[in-house]
């Protein structure tokens, strides 16, 4: 079968949207449509231009006999920001507040669009690392930590309070509740990572960091180590945060109960890309 431009142009953008960061040699485009590697060169071209004009993101070229392409996911300040404000609008909403200053996010992070979206802006700003593991603990983080994996492209492991059966053996390690202050337990199966991994861990709700911190002791037990933290929401906190190194979307400045209020601004993603 010979494909005209234009198919190949459709096929190959899918391809590179459903692979993001993966080294595609093009010796794979070229015999899978039977083009010269000339002709794939300038495809590969138009679909750049275009990824970058419209801000879905980057076409990196790697030379050389084992190199290839690689589609980087990005997106644009602006669009960010959209993400970031229409968090803020819908958690805004006072029928969202819940008793001891939390809000209810399971709608939102039910809500496969927006987390896809989320999940594209944290990938954005971890693009330049080396990211093999996406970590969170059960239950809530688990969307938005699959968001995440499926734009950098890695596995995500998951946290629990509990061992299973399941699970085979495990790793388990205490740590303090920053905001309640309690002892709580962290389990997780050995086979779920390797040593010397890079491991980017997140959450939906912070408010002291104490589970973070308990993630952060976790991956010393299995000799990995951390490559950044992403949360979407962190609640303003009189006290001293357990992690200060992380990048927020949200940050819930002030709950009041009796007024049934809910004051909100943007978190420290824009501050921390200017570092």
């Amino acid at each position: 079968m010979k494909w005209k431009r234009s198919e190949r142009l459709v096929d190959m953008t899918y391809y590179l949207l459903e692979h993001p960061h993966q080294l595609i040699p093009l010796t794979y485009f070229s015999e899978l449509y039977q083009s010269a590697k000339s002709s794939i060169s300038e495809d590969l071209t138009i679909v750049k231009e275009t990824f970058e004009e419209k801000g879905i993101g980057l076409l990196v070229t790697v030379p050389g006999a084992a190199g290839g392409v690689k589609y980087i996911p990005k997106m644009s300040e602006q669009e960010v920001r959209l993400v970031i404000q229409n968090l803020m609008t819908e958690l805004g909403h006072s029928d969202r507040l819940l008793p001891g200053g939390y809000l209810f996010m399971t709608d939102l992070l039910g809500n496969p669009d927006l987390i896809n979206r989320v999940g594209k802006v944290f990938a954005s700003a971890f693009a330049g690392q080396q990211i093999d593991v996406i970590m969170t603990v059960a239950t809530k983080g688990i969307s938005i930590a699959h968001a995440i994996a499926r734009h950098l492209n890695v596995p995500v492991v998951v946290v629990r309070r509990d061992s299973k059966v399941t699970e085979g053996s495990t790793v388990s390690i205490n740590y303090v509740s920053g905001s309640s202050r309690r002892i709580q337990t962290m389990v997780l199966s050995k086979r779920s990572m390797k040593s010397g991994q890079r491991v980017l861990i997140t959450d939906d709700f912070m408010k002291v960091g104490g589970t973070m911190n308990g993630m952060k002791n976790l991956l010393e037990e299995f000799d990995c180590e951390l490559a950044g933290i992403a949360v979407l929401v962190e609640a303003e906190h009189a006290d001293e945060t357990l992690v200060d190194d992380y990048y927020s979307l949200v940050k819930l400045r002030e709950v009041n109960e009796k007024d049934r209020t809910i004051a909100l601004s943007e978190g420290n993603y824009f501050s921390k890309r200017e570092k």
